[in-house]
């Protein structure tokens, strides 16, 4: 059978509707730094909620944080040792890059701390970041290898994640580890942190969570297909065609807003 062929490309993402008159909603803009504070913290109680919801809680493992929109050097995270099913936007705590809880009354978890301190300040475009320790991305992580493109979910972040070996396995607690894993991360958007897990990075925090969450089913996926034999990949030129449609930046704010809508549904709460 003879390979496919890549198709030809489209200026704009697959899913862009074409008809006139209709067009996919956009992130939101905002008149005020406090209005996209509230915002960004919403959607980080509603990410969270969705966490919990998908079972990527692990007793008090895992964090995701969202820089300040007004003071970019501070970042608000989640409570160390609070469930994720039961945080509120009340319930996040802001902190600076020394781990200063500089508003909230609660712990921090200093390996969130390290670890996303050194991320965003590596990396000034990052707004948000994800990091728990769900099962499959735990065990894909063991492996030491970056995902295959068995499949068009998997080509999102084709050639766009990585894998960090420094300081595999070890609670990540100091600065230096949390540098390397900063600097290993370069400009991916997603890295194996080496039998540890899955870390995530985007420009939004719907972004940066859809990413955790496809990943680790696209981990679920690889680890099922290779257990029942060798899969077929994707050639490199549609895995690459598949991921400049699915792989951007607004692709995976959309991507997130269904589990958005459910979880405002559902979890009213977590706008207290």
């Amino acid at each position: 059978m003879a390979a496919p062929t890549k198709p030809e490309q489209s200026s704009m993402p697959s899913f862009e509707p074409t008809q006139e008159g209709i067009s996919l909603p956009k992130p939101p803009t905002f008149q005020t730094g406090a209005e996209e504070r509230l915002h960004r913290k919403q959607q980080l109680a509603g990410a969270f909620r969705i966490f919990g919801k998908f079972g990527f809680g692990e007793g008090i493992a895992g964090h995701i944080t969202v820089r300040d929109p007004e003071d970019p050097d501070l970042f608000w995270v989640n409570p160390f040792g609070m469930s994720f099913r039961h945080i509120r936007v009340s319930d996040l705590l802001l902190v600076d890059h020394e781990g200063i809880v500089r508003h909230g009354n609660k712990p921090v978890n200093r390996a969130g701390f390290v670890i996303h301190s050194a991320v965003h300040e590596a990396r000034p475009d990052v707004v948000a970041a994800c990091h728990a320790h769900s099962v499959h991305g735990k065990a894909w992580s063991s492996l030491g290898r970056t995902l295959d493109p068995i499949t068009q979910d998997a080509c999102a972040l084709y050639n766009n994640h990585t894998v960090v070996a420094d300081g595999a396995g070890a609670v990540v607690v100091d600065r230096e580890s949390g540098a390397a894993l900063a600097k290993g991360l370069g400009d991916y958007r997603m890295a194996f942190h080496q039998n540890h897990g899955i870390f995530t990075v985007g420009d939004t925090v719907a972004e940066a969570a859809w990413w955790f969450i496809m990943t680790e089913r696209n981990c679920q996926a690889q680890l099922l297909a290779e257990a029942a034999g060798t899969p077929t990949l994707i050639d490199h030129a549609n895995a690459d065609f598949t991921r400049e449609q699915t792989g951007s930046p607004f692709a995976g704010w959309f991507s997130f807003q269904p589990l958005w809508d459910e979880i405002v549904r559902t979890d009213p709460d977590l706008f207290d």
